[in-house]
């Protein structure tokens, strides 16, 4: 179960992020853009009154109440105050001239934050005469096109009344919901999608197929059949085999893409795929879903933002040799989509990218059935939360994982309190050592978590060990990508950022190689371990760039002069393993969110 958006306040390296990101577009954008400025419908005006304001405010809010700034919390507020005064005698709320129900499934979403930080009463009430107003206009006026797509979003705010308040008629609405939404459990039973899609269909819109996932897990809530789970399951791994990415993502430059590792995946994508893993792991329990949310926040969400938070890309791609206006193996957008800048090639990612880090802070830990909290990730933080007999209780973790393996954490309590604490140990760590205070303890794993019951007393400590390995993943033409717990790392190229488009405060940037990418490395596939050398550093105030990366690998490889580029993006990666006669040089490879130009996917060289 979630914990009340407030119960977290992150620290570390996770706060520095969530401070960069206020310095950045999050807390400026309005100032600026018009589409979230005065004139936005859902503070009233004429602007734009479909899913931008909503959006924005998704990121914009758990941020500002996350870091407790007065300066953001006054810009939120305002929407908070019209969408709550726009409601109607029949329960409709928002701009007129919009009866769309996606955007305001959105401001549903913001409202449920809004709720729990603040308490406000009038959220409830409001929430129920909306549904009210849904349950009897749903069958003259069903979910279509979007909505019927992200469905999944509006079944998750009626749950979360329900558990709130037990109106008997949310339970009639969930069903309607169900049926109107688009059938992903079917889909994922039975997945036809391949190969790379080049016309536009819902089912293979990547941001819909990023949210889709939790609505068969959400139906389970309701129907209990494990059929529907099952399909989560399924649809992950069909998504991934088919179009999967090494940095944890599934393509899609607008439509799916296949696997190739020049094609790109929306940053839309990637945000909401984050939140659908938070509520699987909610859901079913299952720490599997919290290795893929590390995977994808640590590497994917970092990479396609500029380091200053001035700036992102639409498209991301694993292999990334230049981010250029020009014409590329897109699905589907334009010759923007890669560049750094302010909404290239379309807004969505604008106003929708800032609920990354946030919303994973919220959900760094979780409550547990019996009264218990779960570790989800590890990142710093204070949890405060109630446990076993309505004791509060603090937990201060201090870690600067996932660059480092070490995890402290202290409990500070009144009185002593009997209940679980489940930390969630990755698949990838095979030799996990937990303390408490000082002594190493056993225990089974369940669903990827390792459950410590006993009574806890102030001051008491858990210590938590995960130690790395270098591993391979296997990619197309036997080429591979190197992990090291939850980071992917990659060869960076030299970035040389070149002004593309003038704005104020900030511009569109383009990024053009200054360095070699085609490179081979030279592995033992056996023992990768025995190739690469692991070189430590400090965790700076921004750890993802080249310059302050916090771990490099060091490894020997060689240019492959075949390999060059296709489409201004690097080719297909040459079959390996591939023989290269070129003289052997010693890289430093470095995570993948470090580096906004860089090679994620190397072929192996031959004896």
């Amino acid at each position: 179960m979630e914990l009340p958006l407030g119960s977290i306040r992150p620290s570390g390296w996770l706060k520095d992020q969530l401070e960069i990101q206020s310095n950045g577009l999050s807390g400026h954008l309005d100032e600026f853009w018009s589409y979230v400025g005065p004139e936005n419908g859902w503070l009233g005006g004429t602007g734009d009154s479909w899913e931008r304001g909503p959006y924005y405010l998704d990121g914009l809010l758990p941020l500002a109440y996350l870091l407790s700034d007065e300066k953001l919390i006054a810009k939120v507020q305002p929407w908070i105050e019209w969408t709550l005064s726009s409601a109607k005698e029949n329960g409709q709320f928002g701009p007129e001239g919009n009866e769309d129900w996606w955007s305001r499934m959105i401001m549903l979403k913001v409202l449920m934050q809004h709720t729990e930080y603040t308490k406000d009463p009038r959220v409830e009430p409001f929430m129920i005469a909306f549904f009210h107003y849904q349950l009897q206009e749903l069958p003259k006026r069903p979910l279509s096109d979007w909505s019927k797509a992200r469905g999944g979003e509006n079944l998750m705010c009626v749950q979360w009344l329900y558990n709130r308040t037990g109106e008997a008629f949310l339970l009639e609405l969930m069903d309607l919901i169900r049926k109107q939404t688009t059938d992903w459990t079917g889909l994922y039973r039975d997945y036809p999608y391949w190969n790379r899609q080049t016309a536009f269909d819902h089912r293979v819109h990547v941001v819909n197929v990023a949210m889709s996932f939790k609505e068969p897990a959400l139906s389970y809530l309701l129907t209990k059949d494990p059929e529907e789970l099952e399909a989560v399951y399924q649809g992950i791994e069909s998504v991934m085999r088919f179009h999967g990415q090494v940095n944890g993502m599934f393509s899609g430059d607008e439509w799916l893409a296949g696997t190739h590792p020049s094609q790109g995946t929306e940053l839309c994508a990637v945000v909401e795929y984050m939140f659908t893993l938070e509520h699987l792991i909610r859901i079913t329990g299952n720490g599997k879903f919290g290795d893929i949310l590390e995977k994808v926040a640590f590497n994917a969400l970092p990479a396609a933002i500029s380091p200053d938070w001035k700036s992102h890309q639409y498209d991301q791609q694993a292999n990334q040799i230049m981010c250029t206006h020009a014409k590329r193996s897109w699905t589907e957008n334009n010759n923007e989509a890669n560049l750094f800048g302010i909404e290239p090639h379309f807004g969505c990612c604008t106003a929708n990218m800032h609920q990354g880090w946030p919303k994973y802070a919220a959900r760094l830990w979780m409550a547990t059935e019996d009264n218990g909290l779960a570790a989800i990730s590890y990142a710093p933080c204070v949890v405060k939360a109630y446990v076993a007999d309505c004791q509060q209780v603090s937990i201060v973790v201090k870690t600067e994982y996932p660059f480092k393996e070490h995890i402290s954490m202290v409990m500070a309590m009144d009185r002593t309190a009997e209940f679980s604490v489940k930390l969630r140990i990755p698949e990838w760590c095979t030799a996990p050592v937990v303390n408490i205070n000082g002594e190493e303890v056993e225990s089974n794993l369940d669903q990827g978590f390792m459950t410590l019951r006993r009574s806890w007393c102030d001051g008491d400590s858990i210590t938590l060990e995960l130690p790395m390995e270098v591993r391979t993943v296997t990619r197309a033409n036997h080429a591979i990508g190197l992990q090291r717990g939850p980071l992917m790392y990659v060869i960076p190229i030299k970035e040389r950022w070149q002004l593309h488009r003038i704005y104020e405060p900030y511009h569109d940037w383009e990024v053009y190689p200054g360095s070699p990418w085609n490179y081979g490395l030279n592995l033992n596939l056996q023992n990768p371990e025995s190739s690469i050398q692991v070189i430590m550093d400090n965790v700076e105030r921004q750890p993802f760039t080249a310059k302050f990366a916090p771990i490099r690998l060091k490894v020997y490889g060689k240019r492959i002069l075949q390999w060059t580029m296709e489409m201004n993006s690097a080719g297909t990666v040459p079959v390996g393993p591939v023989l290269s006669k070129e003289p052997n040089e010693l890289l430093e490879l470095i995570p993948y969110g470090c580096a906004r130009l860089r090679i994620a996917e190397f072929p192996v060289l031959s004896e």
